[in-house]
């Protein structure tokens, strides 16, 4: 087949054609030898990239729907003599967004996402609900009326077709999302509140992360919200989302166990809410406990002699209680930072053992040269906005990720390099990865080793937060902590920040073991790096997508990933529950 060397709008017609044809060499033809494809949902029912020809000839050979899509067109009309730009096309049972570049006539990388369903689509701009109450079973009933009828039913008299454990910005984005596609759904949070974890945390919290890159599906924060969010009013914001969402959240609710019935093909999920105890049979379970597992908590020698607390960083409640105490931080990534900043604040004597190299990058840099481009007052006036923003970010694959990111830490280490010597100067040990390419994939590969500046790096520069480094913990005495060099801090309250395991954890402690091992290992990409073991994936492991354990998924991240995948989670969930013929390709 003879590919046009030309514009967008031109490979895209040919591209239909050649997924017309139904003969996947003619498609994969279409794309560099080396190329990738993307796909959240639109064509796996998966979330999945393709890599090179072999790989997106494979897909399409195994998927004989792709053959039946149509109006693949260039978004922006300006775009359409370009090289690359935003896409939409239609697929047999919805409506797609994405992004295609090219290079020399043939595309290099392509993102096909799933938007809508056809025939089931949510509820926003022209498919929003009238509101004026339309019941023939209830003519007398008014808005109000009907919400706490369904409150009242879900649960008891009819069974949630979704469970969603966790009611943080992750399982109160997906129950949105849930809603208006009309999939009923109950959240179960240990809370009383959505939002409680965040006001039980110390009292100086606030997210590291924009106020642009923040925003909840279908309702963004005002033009009035503050850059950086405080723990207190993310967590007031999450509480009056649920109720403008109109979300079934079951506070003060614990989930005691889960069992797949396999012939039902629903779960049996024991909950503890106040003093009843009652039993939900969801058709899937969504765990929406964060992107980690319980607390990491150590064990040392001699913890039993310590005099006073030794607490895991997840329980610190702020250093007010702590003024004139000497207090020793074991751990050197954000919460350790964050928390030694409190106490310094509440003229605490605090010490930071830090075991391992730490990569950090300041909040200003973030700004200025990590996020500006995407996510900013800027992006949005020349036209990206948060959903664009979304779409650019998720156009590039993993796999071609550290190109990006390597020279972008270059330009970081020469920008801030006075900031790197401070540091560096009083022992503190630093590092950009192993590859160099920083703190994104550090998250994305193990969700540990780096710390966003707020403040913290000028007082462990200058002093105030007291650093141990170069050293581990041998063993803790009634009066502190004796360090590997053979030096003691002492101490009268020990804060171990050594971070969270896995969420297949949750799954161990509320399933079962051995559905925990069937399941397998949850974020992480395969890079083979530090705490990211191969094989490559190539995307998160099981996170937004089908798993090994039927009807389990799992569903966390940053505000920003909880954003947009909970659209893509939601749509496969929907799908089955309308029994659309989904046929996952290639599941992990």
């Amino acid at each position: 087949m003879t590919v046009a060397v030309g514009t967008l709008e031109t490979w895209l017609a040919g591209f239909e054609q050649a997924l017309a044809s139904g003969d996947p060499n003619q498609a994969a033809d279409m794309f560099e030898e080396g190329g990738y494809w993307r796909d959240f949902v639109a064509f796996t029912w998966d979330i999945k990239t393709l890599e090179g020809r072999g790989g997106i000839r494979a897909m399409l050979a195994a998927t004989p729907d792709a053959a039946r899509s149509a109006n693949w067109a260039v978004l922006d009309a300006a775009a359409a003599g370009e090289q690359e730009g935003f896409i939409t096309f239609e697929t047999l049972h919805g409506r797609g967004t994405g992004y295609a570049r090219l290079r020399n006539g043939r595309c290099w990388t392509l993102l096909t996402t799933l938007q809508d369903l056809r025939g089931f689509e949510q509820h926003r701009g022209r498919y929003r609900p009238k509101g004026a109450m339309v019941d023939p079973k209830h003519p007398n009933w008014n808005w109000r009326d009907a919400l706490l009828a369904e409150q009242e039913s879900l649960g008891r008299d009819e069974q949630p077709y979704v469970l969603i454990v966790g009611g943080g910005q992750g399982g109160l984005g997906l129950a949105a999302r849930l809603r208006q596609l009309d999939v009923p759904t109950i959240i179960v949070e240990r809370n009383a509140r959505p939002g409680d974890q965040w006001r039980s945390r110390y009292h100086s919290l606030s997210l590291h992360d924009p106020v642009w890159y923040d925003h909840m599906p279908y309702l963004p924060f005002p033009e009035t919200w503050p850059v950086f969010t405080p723990k207190d009013k993310i967590a007031d914001w999450l509480d009056a989302y649920a109720q403008i969402m109109e979300l079934n959240v079951w506070g003060s609710t614990e989930c005691v166990g889960a069992a797949y019935d396999a012939d039902a093909k629903e779960w049996r999920v024991q909950l503890r809410r106040g003093e009843e105890e009652l039993t939900l049979r969801p058709k899937h379970l969504v765990i929406a406990t964060g992107n980690a597992g319980k607390p990491n908590m150590p064990r040392f020698e001699g913890m039993e002699t310590f005099a006073g607390p030794i607490i895991h960083s997840s329980a610190h409640g702020g250093g007010a209680g702590c003024k004139g105490q000497r207090v020793v931080v074991i751990g050197s990534n954000n919460s350790a930072h964050d928390i030694c900043a409190d106490l310094v604040e509440h003229g605490v004597d605090v010490t930071m053992i830090q075991r391992s190299s730490t990569h950090i990058v300041r909040s200003q840099t973030v700004l200025e040269l990590m996020l500006s481009g995407l996510y900013s007052e800027a992006a949005l006036a020349s036209g990206v906005t948060t959903e664009r923003a979304d779409l650019l970010g998720a156009s590039l694959p993993l796999r071609l990720a550290p190109d990006v990111h390597r020279p972008l830490n270059e330009a970081i280490a020469r920008r801030d390099a006075d900031f790197y010597a401070r540091l560096e100067a009083v022992g503190f040990m630093h590092d950009f990865g192993e590859d160099g390419t920083g703190m994104s994939l550090k998250y994305l590969r193990r969700a540990s080793g780096y710390y966003i500046d707020v403040g913290a790096s000028d007082m462990v520069a200058d002093g105030r937060i007291k650093l141990r480094s170069r050293v581990g913990v041998t063993r803790i005495e009634a009066d502190g902590v004796v360090l590997t060099d053979g030096s003691k801090v002492p101490a009268d309250l020990i804060v171990c920040a050594t971070g969270f395991g896995s969420m297949d954890q949750v799954v161990g402690q509320l399933v079962s073991p051995d559905v925990a091992a069937k399941v397998g290992k949850v974020w992480g990409y395969g890079s083979d790096t530090t705490n990211d073991p191969g094989p490559w994936e190539g995307e998160l492991r099981n996170m937004w997508k089908p798993t090994a354990q039927e009807g389990l998924w799992f569903h966390g991240g940053n505000l920003a990933q909880s954003r947009l995948y909970s659209l893509f989670l939601a749509l496969q969930l929907k799908a089955r529950k309308e029994g659309l013929p989904v046929r996952v390709y290639g599941k992990s």
